[in-house]
């Protein structure tokens, strides 16, 4: 039983976007304008050059606020300020998943390469608000980005996660990487599976489904 697998954790650790909320949002198409107009604005390039240097530090270094600051020097407050900007309007209060993070054993806590800040305000529209027993942003990892190692070593230690009694639930497989190395148990949020992965051990697209099976 998938229950069993998670017999021993005591510490739940969930990514944020595409993850406590469905991908069918669509929240990154409002934060991937925004990074694009601000690269333009910032580094005097136009729209083409911006969505490539865009997608391009989002491949090479996890995160597009990782490759302007290591190529461009760039003040990260400001820019993560700007690009989670956005409207939430449309994102829908889900009190099943509210009970069942609340009915989990030990603690919970949210770990974005957002801010935390924004991740407040996306708690908030979500109904998911007052779960978590703690809440961290790539500020917290001293602006390194999952999927690096360092990050969740920064961030873990901060909250005080014991890797081999804890959980992560991510829609990127590659931020899963590093939780696997660390003894923890792997699940991947999306709504198609990916080819076997060693470093995932489940799969599911229904996060609040899951976890009903885990209570």
């Amino acid at each position: 039983m998938v229950k069993n697998s998670f017999s021993h954790v005591r510490h739940w650790v969930f990514d944020l976007d595409n993850t406590l909320y469905h991908p069918s949002a669509r929240l990154f198409d409002q934060i991937e304008v925004k990074m694009t107009d601000y690269v333009m604005a910032e580094l005097g390039v136009d729209q083409a050059e911006a969505d490539r240097l865009r997608s391009h530090y989002w491949r090479e270094h996890g995160t597009t606020l990782a490759g302007l600051m290591r190529d461009h020097d760039m003040d990260p407050l400001p820019y993560l300020e700007a690009v989670h900007d956005i409207s939430l309007d449309h994102l829908e209060k889900d009190a099943d998943l509210a009970d069942r993070i609340r009915a989990l054993p030990g603690k919970s806590f949210v770990y974005t390469n957002g801010s935390a800040p924004y991740a407040e305000r996306v708690l908030a529209a979500r109904g998911l608000s007052g779960l978590f027993d703690g809440i961290f942003g790539v500020e917290h990892a001293d602006f390194r980005p999952k999927p690096e190692r360092a990050a969740f070593d920064m961030v873990f230690a901060k909250a005080g996660i014991q890797s081999e009694q804890a959980a992560m639930f991510e829609d990127d497989p590659r931020n899963l990487n590093a939780p696997h190395a660390m003894g923890m148990r792997t699940v991947h949020v999306a709504p198609d599976a990916l080819a076997q992965e060693d470093h995932i051990h489940h799969h599911t697209d229904d996060l609040s489904g899951f976890l009903a099976k885990l209570l």
